[in-house]
């Protein structure tokens, strides 16, 4: 089967690519290994998820939220905008596709997909002349290789497996990982009655949503520099310092270290309420795991019941795709900084690798579309 652009991935990068050169009647197909859109936000996240982002920066390409959306939308509300969106758009997935190989056919100037319909058992093939990698940088749960962990005897969970904290309820959970993921996991933990444990290793900023909407907006008008000073001014005021607590603040401000390192400051949503009570405990990184018990860096062991990884994901990009190497670095990563990591040779393109959310989603496809259209009215 031939087409122009073959979009591997139908999470929102995939949708928003297809819907930018759907609009500019650019021919495409999206091909998906599971057996729905946006399968991350369906089946792979937590209850209580909501967005961290203000609406404004996180809509998709060609379609704002509808007036009265709430500024800080649950995930019910965006899984409702991205129905809306694919029909809109009139995207139509082929599902239940996994994608065996992407390579380029110099001869032929396509890219040939190799697929097995994991319905049927039966390969396909599919040829184009651009390839989109729209698989992001969520594909695959990763969990740190720890001394002993095979020997802990309780439950142990990626919390791409976390729906809620219900089943841990009176247990002993320890959260391993302290993003935004992972914070509002324990958060959710000590909600529903289990005696919670965090870990943080690193210096972290803490900001509210509110705060980081109003540094995003600054950031249109005034240099990084200085929406850094102002939102940590902001972070003393409301939180004071935290470093008692296990919360060392960077000296380095929160927009400088997403640019620089791709991490995020921690969105609170209530749990530093909690440490600060001693509902919820800090510990530093664990060292090695002897059964039920899990020894730290400070020389202490404390027993858990259970064991969450927020520990963030990897890419399967290279265990596909043969001649990317322009594109993609060895960790499956695009190898240039962003704005100028979306687009290889040969026609080869990725969307969703920004690190910037719905956000870099959204500019990645139209960049791509754009790009694409280009060419095609050159030629």
């Amino acid at each position: 089967m031939e087409e122009v652009v073959i979009i591997i991935g139908a999470g929102p990068s995939g949708l928003a690519t297809s819907a930018c050169l759907n609009v500019l009647s650019i021919p495409n197909i999206v091909l998906e290994r599971e057996n729905c859109f946006a399968s991350l936000w369906r089946n792979r996240s937590y209850d209580r998820l909501k967005l961290h982002l203000g609406k404004q920066f996180c809509q998709l390409p060609h379609m704002p939220y509808p007036s009265g959306t709430p500024t800080f939308i649950p995930k019910a509300g965006f899984l409702q905008y991205l129905e809306d969106y694919v029909s809109h758009f009139q995207i139509n997935p082929r599902y239940h596709r996994f994608v065996v190989s992407a390579s380029y056919d110099k001869v032929a100037g396509k890219w040939q997909v190799v697929a097995k319909n994991t319905l049927s058992d039966e390969s396909e093939v599919y040829l184009g002349k651009f390839l989109v990698v729209a698989t992001g940088e969520n594909d695959e749960g990763f969990i740190p290789k720890i001394a002993g962990l095979d020997s802990f005897g309780g439950k142990i969970m990626h919390c791409s497996n976390y729906k809620n904290g219900k089943q841990f309820a009176e247990k002993e959970v320890l959260v391993v990982g302290c993003g935004n993921s992972g914070m509002e996991i324990a958060y959710d933990l000590w909600d529903n009655g289990a005696v919670t444990s965090v870990v943080v290793r690193n210096p972290v900023h803490v900001l509210t949503k509110e705060m980081v909407l109003i540094g995003m907006t600054l950031l249109k008008y005034i240099p990084r520099k200085v929406v850094d000073c102002f939102i940590v001014f902001l972070s003393k005021l409301s939180y004071g310092d935290l470093s008692s607590y296990g919360l060392p603040r960077p000296r380095e401000g929160p927009f400088y270290l997403k640019d620089l390192t791709r991490s995020s400051p921690i969105i609170d949503v209530g749990t530093i309420e909690k440490i600060k009570k001693g509902e919820i405990q800090v510990v530093p990184a664990v060292m090695k795991i002897e059964g039920d018990y899990v020894h730290f860096s400070n020389e202490k062991m404390n027993r858990f019941d259970a064991i969450i990884f927020a520990t963030g994901y990897k890419t399967t990009v290279l265990k596909w795709l043969k001649g990317g190497e322009d594109l993609f670095n060895d960790d499956g990563m695009p190898k240039r900084r962003v704005p100028n990591h979306w687009n290889g040779k040969n026609g080869l393109y990725c969307a969703g690798f920004a690190s910037q959310g719905l956000f870099g989603i959204a500019r990645d496809a139209e960049y791509i579309a754009n790009h694409i259209n280009d060419i095609v009215q050159r030629k």
